[in-house]
């Protein structure tokens, strides 16, 4: 196109300068991109980052941090099952559990845990998040949507995470101050809903304190509410033989009772499973999302997992070494002076309030041949940032030397912090 003084002027220029008239130039654009480098900046000052840190196969650092309480991973009786399975089912499960996911292992694996946990039913999943999002969200539809969920403060993320997808079907959700069983008693005495459903980890991920069951579940009976009670850190460590927390307080084979379990830490594997009546096991395989719309376990998984359990079964004597390992760690940073709570079950925190305090105890650890857990918010309360330490069954006198000589430099390290601040004051 020739303008009046000879020069040509294309379309796509005119297009350009009407888009930066409506829109403004790129460089005023709101820039998504550094908006999230701007709060990963702001969340590394704080010691908020992550990091994930790739370990190798033959990696000699002494584990504190895993969640494999009995020791099992590395079982051959379990990888040998895992590579059978393999060979005769294939590395997938090659759909969902509705379509062409249930294996005759899937079916072996949900009988056993049912009858060695005392539940009247089992159903696995994929994950325990998932059974955790699955079973608080289909029972809250199931139930009619008019309903109350009471839920503790310091429940894991995926029983939280549960609660906020049930609201948006219109449920309500009341969080209580952690174990505080009178605030939960008011919540459902006060309710204007008919139904409810009490949610609660069995033994808390980070602190390891355990939840007071028999007297949730009896405050529960006494409204007329379920319990669903996720027993990711308690199953295969609490309990006779390791059956769980709520089987420890008699109340496994209770109908109004549901159990999730996660077959990733005890069971030295991976997947979860949901322990109940028939009729809530019924209800989530018509109802449960997570159940129906997601691929199931892959058979090898399940066939490690089974194996897991019969290696549980025949040696009862795994959970209580997992416990004495785990006080023996707690008594170690007691006797240090560092700030420990007595162990219910096999995690002991080793509590340091600040996030980078706890950064630099854990590189100090990892230096000196530890592994430990970093707990910052938004997993553990503002001030509460600690150390998390896992007891194994299989962990040594040797191993606890290691961990004490570790932890005393840890202590060093932080008065030494201490006393460098007051002197700058």
């Amino acid at each position: 196109m020739m303008t009046r003084t000879g020069r040509v002027k294309f379309p796509c220029q005119r297009m350009t300068w009407h888009y930066a008239r409506m829109h403004g130039s790129a460089s005023q654009r709101f820039d998504p991109l550094a908006r999230l480098r701007s709060a990963a900046a702001s969340r590394a000052a704080a010691g908020l980052r992550r990091q994930l840190v790739p370990r190798s196969a033959d990696d000699a650092t002494l584990d504190l941090a895993s969640n494999d309480y009995l020791g099992l991973s590395g079982d051959p009786r379990l990888s040998e099952a895992a590579a059978a399975a393999a060979r005769a089912w294939g590395t997938g499960a090659t759909g969902s559990r509705l379509v062409t996911g249930t294996t005759m292992l899937h079916a072996e694996l949900e009988a056993e845990l049912a009858v060695f946990t005392g539940a009247r039913a089992a159903l696995v999943f994929s994950s325990g998040y998932l059974a955790n999002l699955a079973v608080v969200t289909a029972l809250a539809a199931a139930l009619g949507g008019d309903v109350l969920i009471v839920s503790d403060e310091r429940n894991h993320a995926s029983l939280i995470d549960a609660c906020r997808l049930a609201r948006t079907g219109g449920v309500r959700v009341q969080v209580t101050p952690h174990g505080d069983t009178a605030a939960v008693a008011a919540a459902l005495a006060g309710r204007a809903q008919e139904a409810a459903l009490v949610v609660t980890d069995a033994v808390f991920s980070v602190a390891g304190d355990l939840a007071p069951l028999s007297a949730l579940h009896m405050i529960a009976r006494r409204h007329g509410a379920l319990v669903v009670i996720d027993e990711a850190h308690s199953f295969g460590v609490l309990g006779e033989g390791g059956r769980g927390a709520a089987h420890a307080a008699g109340i496994a084979a209770e109908p109004d009772v549901v159990r999730t379990v996660t077959l990733s830490k005890s069971l030295a594997g991976q997947g979860g499973a949901v322990l109940s009546s028939e009729e809530v096991r019924q209800t989530l395989v018509d109802t449960g999302r997570g159940f129906i719309f997601d691929t199931a376990l892959a058979p090898p998984a399940a066939a490690a997992a089974l194996a897991a359990l019969r290696v549980l079964s025949a040696e009862p004597g795994l959970p209580g070494r997992a416990r004495h390992s785990t006080a023996r760690l707690a008594s170690v940073a007691a006797a240090l002076g560092l700030d420990v709570g007595t162990p219910d079950a096999a995690v002991a925190a080793v509590v340091l309030g600040d996030p980078l305090a706890a950064l630099d105890a854990q590189r100090i650890c990892a230096a000196h041949g530890v592994r430990v857990g970093c707990f910052r918010p938004p997993s553990v309360p503002a001030g509460a940032a600690c150390l998390r330490l896992t007891g194994r069954a299989t962990l040594t006198e040797i191993d606890i030397s290691v961990a004490s000589r570790a932890l005393a430099i840890v202590r060093d390290h932080c008065r030494n912090t201490a006393q460098a601040g007051r002197s700058t004051r």
